[in-house]
């Protein structure tokens, strides 16, 4: 008999909108490979919400505002009818019928829920540290069931006063969907949410120092700052191509001979990185987060001093040294969808043999 899972996605956006970020590809590539591996996953996730080919349950409901774009210090606040607690109030219900609920919004509600379920509830953590209170309940749940949560990276889990060892899940893609590119245009590109905390502006500035053109990609998740940036920068280089599905992303993307990564904050994971090398494309990198786990260096990209254009210039100038073939091989051999899914089930399985 398989296993039932029940996946409860962000309340900040609905799938498809580009405002769950990373976690809207990685709850799609995590359901639709474990199905295939004989267990039977349902996502739950705001109205609106697509998955192809996948189980949906989706909620009405007011969404959640993102935990980064708040103070450090804000507190907990819930919108009236938040879908965030009209998902959890459904979870409540249903969870007799499932062997595992499986969280994936980074909101204090959930951890707070964890010991008054009967049926266990995992976390796959999917921010760094961002606000005091979502700290105290992260590592307030770590300390009482800290088999229940995983991480994407060591630099995230380090990002929270925790007691090592640590469980980090490394994201994964379907590889198949992303076509190699051996003849790349003379532009790199940008993918990420357009927000403060990505800092976009950086990488105008790197490609406004060497006339290198800028493709950019992404949902506008702030349009105020998005404007801000218009009306500060010079955009003669800069082209921005929209918020694209997959298909038209990777096709886009493996036609640039290199990626810029430039987060202000500490990346859980960052998928675009791997999503850029599936295509051949290095990627130079601030040396904070996530990123620091993906990019071998000198190999498949750089990693520049964080926050430094100069740095970013550096990296732009050695990417000629990079064989597009080793970014490839380097996803196809860790971070494939089998490759994802089998860190995940391992994890899985700890937590049903402790049910027994």
């Amino acid at each position: 008999m398989s296993r039932k899972l029940l996946f409860l996605s962000t309340p900040v956006g609905f799938l498809g909108s580009g405002d769950g970020g990373g976690v809207e590809l990685t709850i799609y590539n995590l359901a639709r490979t474990l199905n295939k591996q004989g267990y039977a996953v349902r996502v739950a996730a705001p109205e609106a919400s697509q998955l192809q080919d996948i189980p949906l349950i989706t909620m009405a409901g007011n969404a959640q505002i993102s935990a980064q774009s708040q103070g450090r210090e804000a507190p907990i606040l819930m919108p009236e009818n938040a879908v965030l607690a009209n998902m959890w109030h459904y979870a409540q219900q249903v969870q007799k019928q499932y062997d595992l609920i499986v969280n994936f919004a980074y909101d204090w509600l959930p951890f707070y829920l964890t010991p008054f379920f009967a049926t266990p509830v995992a976390h796959l953590v999917s921010m760094a540290s961002v606000s005091l209170a979502m700290d105290h309940i992260n590592e307030k749940t770590y300390s009482n069931f800290p088999h229940l949560l995983a991480f994407h990276t060591l630099a995230q889990a380090e990002t929270f006063s925790l007691s090592p060892p640590y469980r980090c899940l490394a994201n994964g893609l379907d590889v198949s969907l992303y076509q190699f590119r051996d003849d790349p245009s003379p532009c790199l590109a940008w993918v990420g949410r357009i927000a403060p905390e990505k800092a976009l502006e950086d990488a105008i500035a790197a490609c406004q120092q060497l006339g290198v053109p800028l493709r950019v990609f992404g949902h506008i998740s702030d349009p105020l700052y998005w404007q801000n940036s218009q009306d500060t920068y010079s955009f003669d280089l800069v082209d921005y191509r929209g918020f694209l599905p997959t298909g038209s992303l990777q096709k886009e993307l493996g036609d640039c001979f290199g990626l810029l990564m430039t987060p202000r904050w500490v990346e859980a994971f960052g998928n675009v990185a791997i999503e850029a090398l599936a295509c051949g494309v290095p990627v130079v990198a601030y040396r904070r987060g996530g990123p620091v786990e993906i990019i071998e260096e000198g190999k498949t990209g750089f990693l520049v001093e964080p926050d430094s254009i100069e740095g970013l210039v550096t990296g732009i100038k050695n990417l000629d040294r990079i064989d597009r073939y080793s970014c490839r091989a380097v996803v196809e051999q860790k971070y494939s969808l089998e490759a994802s899914a089998n860190r995940a089930i391992n994890w899985f399985e700890e937590i049903f043999a402790r049910k027994k």
